[in-house]
């Protein structure tokens, strides 16, 4: 099974003509399957009032949907974000006669220029998306398999018979039943009793998989969203980061000594304080633990900022 996850920035329950409705909190899982074949959609709920869900979507996503109904603050935020994210494949929707010509002079230089300009046409996207899926499908059965994993938590609960259940996307690695899995930043140790994708058992999971896994030696109640499993030795956690920080095109702000930012890395939106900026060099200062590898790419947000609130991608040393 091959799965891919894709943002779907646009109408709320856009994605509904997509695939079936699952969990649903600040952002919305749609799922589609064909076969050994998967697609996960994210829909950015509480977007645009809530900066959080935007970014929760991009940083999950393989690939994106941007649905453009106006050249507004709004479709201009969701190209930034995208832009940070790094997320270089997608589709462009186009409606109310916008045309491909008013739209390109607005992409160039950034991720999106290279996206599929569309009309609308629900059966050709899930086609092309589940085309999409076999490929990435091909390509696992391809390449050597890690011995490790990382899993960012979504969602997490208790189910009555059961015991603790997370929901993720794995990050990176390969996963097997039984494994023992650190849970970071708290440094416990869960033990995984079941895998499923997709609402089947599955004995195994790797990269891009969407899971929701039975976990022993861990409560529901000790979690939260954020928090990353993973038996990955490189794996860090602090409240002081630094690296080289890439503004975003249209940036004119200066990043200063005492500014307070919002760094997203995997499913952690954390609020800091910048210590130090010269350069392009910044040090900050979190709140809560930032679990990362070194030489990851984290989006910096400024809440702040009006309707440029995107404001780069960090380099963590």
């Amino acid at each position: 099974m091959a799965n891919l996850t894709v943002a779907v920035m646009g109408p709320a329950g856009y994605a509904k003509d997509l695939g079936k409705k699952g969990t649903s909190t600040d952002i919305t899982f749609y799922n589609l399957k064909k076969g050994a074949d998967t697609v996960t959609f994210i829909e950015p709920t509480r977007y645009p009032e809530r900066l959080a869900p935007l970014f929760y979507a991009a940083s999950l996503a393989d690939a994106a949907i941007v649905v453009v109904d106006a050249l507004n603050a709004t479709f201009g935020e969701c190209l930034l974000m995208l832009q940070a994210a790094g997320i270089g494949k997608g589709f462009l929707v186009l409606r109310n006669y916008i045309s491909p010509d008013q739209i390109r002079p607005l992409l160039k230089g950034t991720v999106l220029e290279n996206y599929e300009c569309m009309e609308e046409d629900a059966i050709t996207l899930r086609d092309r998306l589940l085309d999409a899926a076999h490929q990435i499908g091909i390509e696992r059965s391809l390449a050597d398999q890690k011995k490790t994993c990382i899993i960012p938590i979504d969602h997490f609960f208790n189910v009555r018979g059961i015991g603790t259940v997370i929901l993720g996307c794995v990050a990176d690695g390969h996963l097997k039943k039984h494994d023992n899995l650190k849970v970071h930043p708290v440094h416990k140790t869960a033990i995984v009793r079941s895998i499923q994708k997709h609402d089947d058992d599955f004995e195994d999971a790797e990269t891009g998989d969407r899971v929701g896994l039975a976990l022993k030696s861990v409560e529901a109640e000790e979690l939260s969203r954020g928090y990353v499993l993973s038996n990955d030795p490189a794996l860090r956690s602090t409240t002081a980061i630094s690296g080289r920080l890439d503004l975003v095109p249209f940036w004119k702000a200066p990043i200063t000594e005492g500014m307070v930012l919002h760094v997203g890395h995997w499913m952690q939106f954390e609020p800091s304080r910048v210590v130090s900026a010269s350069g392009g060099q910044v040090t900050l200062e979190m709140e809560k633990e930032l679990v990362y590898l070194p030489g990851s790419k984290a989006v910096v947000t400024y809440l702040e900022g009006g309707n440029l609130r995107v404001a780069g991608t960090l380099t963590i040393s």
